[in-house]
C-alpha cells in the first residue's frame, strides 16, 4: 500500500482516520536533498497527532521558489524519501504556489511549520483558523539548508 496519494485519496483516508477520533497534522515543504533539520521538523510534528501527512512541492513550484536548478531530486524521489521516515504516515504532492489549497481540502487539526517562522509569521495562519485549526512550531533551529548543503557539494568532483 503507497503512502503517497493523490489529494482526493488523502482526503478519503484522513475523513475514516478523523472520524476514528485522530489528531491530523500537515507539515509541508519541498524536502529536496533530506537533512536532519527535516528529519527533526517531522518528527516535532508527528508528536502533535497521531497522523502526520506531508505536503510536498512540486518540482515546478520549487524552481519557481528555490531558483535554478532546483530540485536537484523530482518530487516522486522526493516524497518516496520522506514515507520512509518513521514519523511520516502520508505524503501527497501539491502543485499550487502555497499550502492554502491543500490545508482547506484536509483541515488539519494542526499546521506543523519550521522554527523559521512564529506562529505569527505563518503565511497560512488566517487559513488554518478560519476552520479552527491551530499552527504550531516544531523542529530545532534553523541550522540546516539545502542551499548550503548544495553550495558545499559544489567543490566536490566526482569521477
Amino acid at each position: 500500500m503507497s503512502l503517497i496519494l493523490t489529494r482526493e485519496e488523502l482526503s478519503e483516508r484522513i475523513a475514516v482516520a478523523r472520524a476514528s477520533g485522530a489528531r491530523i497534522v500537515l507539515a509541508n515543504g519541498c524536502f529536496d536533498v533530506l537533512h536532519v533539520g527535516h528529519v527533526r521538523y517531522l518528527a516535532g510534528a508527528r508528536k502533535l497527532g497521531d497522523i502526520l501527512v506531508v505536503g510536498i512541492n512540486s518540482d515546478e513550484q520549487v524552481a519557481i521558489q528555490k531558483g535554478a536548478g532546483r530540485p536537484v531530486l523530482p518530487a516522486t524521489e522526493r516524497a518516496e524519501i520522506v514515507t520512509a521516515l518513521e514519523s511520516v504516515t502520508y505524503v501527497t504532492i501539491f502543485e499550487e504556489p502555497t499550502v492554502e489549497q491543500l490545508l482547506l481540502a484536509l483541515k488539519p487539526d494542526v499546521h506543523a511549520k519550521g522554527t523559521d517562522y512564529t506562529t505569527e509569521s505563518v503565511p497560512e495562519r488566517d487559513v488554518v483558523r478560519s476552520y479552527g485549526g491551530e499552527v504550531a512550531i516544531v523542529g530545532d533551529p534553523k541550522d540546516h539548508s539545502t542551499t548550503e548543503i548544495i553550495a558545499r557539494l559544489g567543490g566536490v568532483t566526482v569521477d
